[in-house]
Parts: C-alpha cells; structure tokens; sequence
C-alpha cells in the first residue's frame, strides 16, 4: 500500500515575509500539513485492516470520510505551496490573463470575485479559481472544509486557504489583510503551467 509523505517547499519558511510570516509558514508546514498526511496514511491503514478482516461495511461510510477530509488537506496544502513564491504578485500574462478578462470580465473583477469567495467562507475552507473541464471556462468557488462542495470536473489551478491556522498568528481576525497580502505572493507561472495543462 502506497504512503502518502509530508512534500519539501520549494522555498524557505521566512521567503514570503512579510505577506506571510517564518512563523506560520513553519507552524502550516510542518505541523498542520504534517497532520493531515499522517490523518490520510491511517486512513488508508484503518481500510485495508476494515477490508481484511470482513468488517468493511461497518466501517466504510466514517472511514471514507475521514480519508476524503486528510487526503483533501494533503493535497490542497501541496498545490497551495506552489501556489505561492517568494518575488511574485502582480498579474498573469499571456492566454491565463485572456481567459480570466473573458471568462471574468477583467482581472479586477476577477480578484474581487475571489476575494468575496474567500472572505465569505463561514467557518473554514478554500478558495478556488478551477477550470471547468465541462464547460471550457475558469469559475472561482468555495470550498468548505478541505473536500466539500466541489463541482467533480474541475481542475484548480489557484486555492487560497482561509482556515485560521493559515492567518491568524500574523493577521488575527482581520481576514482581509490576509487576503490581501497574498496578491503579492501568488505565483502565477505556476498558475499559468496548471491552466496550460487543463486545457491541453
């Protein structure tokens, strides 16, 4: 049975100062993150026992659960480092920018498209800029939890995590300074790479 394993950042803890502190980035990483890959791998474990021992039915509908929420925090937290760089900002260039002026309007009705979807989260959860595979265009969404309320055939390309523990240190309950710092701090050739592979 493959294991799942907490990914190396592609940049130091304190790169992203002062849009988001050494502190938080090493508390997000390696303590939030860590938990999250560890929650899936026993997940994983607590099924392949439940299947062994012909007690499945019992304990797949809490098991199912438990592994879609620690699978979730895993891999948007490993999209959501990349998501982020250290000298970045600004805006897209190139068919990214086209997409989200035609599919949004501009780039900044875009970006208070999803500020308003990450600041009108209740409780925790992501925002989203996908690319919708169905109908060949760019949404932004909400994502509660780590996994909940998604469309299925969406691919994201951006996700900004709105939980406190992403915040709160530097921030405390002023979620909008938050999501405002990170403008300056989205990588956006990342962004780029992902839209490009989505509509290949």
């Amino acid at each position: 049975m493959g294991t799942y394993v907490l990914p190396e950042l592609d940049y130091a803890y304190d790169a992203l100062e002062p849009h988001i502190s050494a502190e938080i980035m090493e508390l997000h990483h390696s303590k939030h993150h860590a938990a999250y890959v560890a929650g899936a791998n026993a997940a994983l474990e607590k099924l392949a026992a439940a299947r062994e021992a012909g007690t499945i039915g019992a304990a797949v509908t809490h098991l199912s659960k438990d592994l879609a929420f620690h699978l979730g925090g895993h891999t948007n937290h490993s999209l959501f480092w990349k998501n982020l760089a250290p000298q970045a900002g600004g805006t897209p260039t190139g068919e990214l920018l086209a997409a989200i002026e035609r599919d949004f309007g501009s780039f900044a009705a875009f970006q208070a498209h999803f500020n308003a979807a990450a600041l009108g989260l209740q409780g925790s959860g992501w925002a989203v800029l996908a690319y919708d595979k169905v109908g060949q265009q760019l949404v932004v969404e909400q994502m509660t939890d780590q996994q909940g309320n998604l469309s299925i055939d969406l691919v994201p390309l951006l996700l900004l995590d709105m939980w406190e523990h992403a915040f709160y240190l530097q921030y405390k309950n002023v979620k909008a300074d938050y999501v405002q710092a990170v403008w300056n701090v989205f990588n956006w050739d990342e962004v780029a790479a992902r839209f490009a592979a989505a509509t290949a």
